[in-house]
């Protein structure tokens, strides 16, 4: 049976690591231009930067969540054999389903976490055109959100799955009974 705390912990890192992105999403930067005190040159003043420490945080908590069911299951290819069934084939196939899940959620929160930190610094003085003052697009933390949410969803069934499997795992030579070779009558 799959561990109940570990599974309770597992969701309370995601949920966290939600929350942060969703949050990461509302409080994205936001610039506007701005003329010095002499009118000679307008530059890009940049709101709160606290959407990339969200967005860091999400990607930790949900790292975090990933590694803990991985080594609870061993990442799948350590451990004894399973024993071939149709809990096993929902373990592979979830498996590979979480982490492509888990992969693009991860580029999501650090490609916006980092984007989102990036501001451009230059001014303009002699050009009449005011200076291109860049910011995260819309969605790239929501984004992000969507796919903890999968991932949450996904790596909780690829446990119960796993977990199934390993309970009735693989016991070459009929398992638990004689280790020797079966003496019977030959015909």
């Amino acid at each position: 049976m799959a561990s109940k705390l570990l599974l309770i912990a597992v969701f309370v890192l995601d949920l966290i690591a939600f929350g942060l992105a969703v949050a990461a999403e509302q409080r994205r930067s936001t610039a506007k231009i701005v003329q010095d005190k002499e009118i000679q040159y307008n530059y890009c003043v940049y709101n709160s930067d606290i959407a990339t420490g969200y967005g860091v945080g999400a990607f930790l908590f949900l790292m975090a969540s990933q590694a803990l069911i991985m080594v609870a299951s061993r990442c799948f290819c350590c451990g004894k054999a399973l024993n071939p069934s149709g809990s096993r084939a929902w373990a592979v196939i979830l498996f590979i389903v979480c982490w492509l899940f888990f992969l693009i959620a991860e580029i999501c929160l650090l490609a916006g976490s980092v984007r989102n930190a990036y501001h451009t610094k230059y001014r303009t003085i002699f050009s009449e055109e005011p200076p291109s003052c860049e910011t995260l697009r819309k969605g790239v933390f929501g984004a992000g959100a969507a796919f903890i949410f999968l991932t949450a969803i996904v790596n909780k069934f690829y446990y119960i799955c796993y977990s199934n499997a390993r309970e009735n795992s693989f016991r070459p030579y009929g398992g638990g009974g004689e280790a020797g070779v079966g003496m019977g009558a030959y015909k």
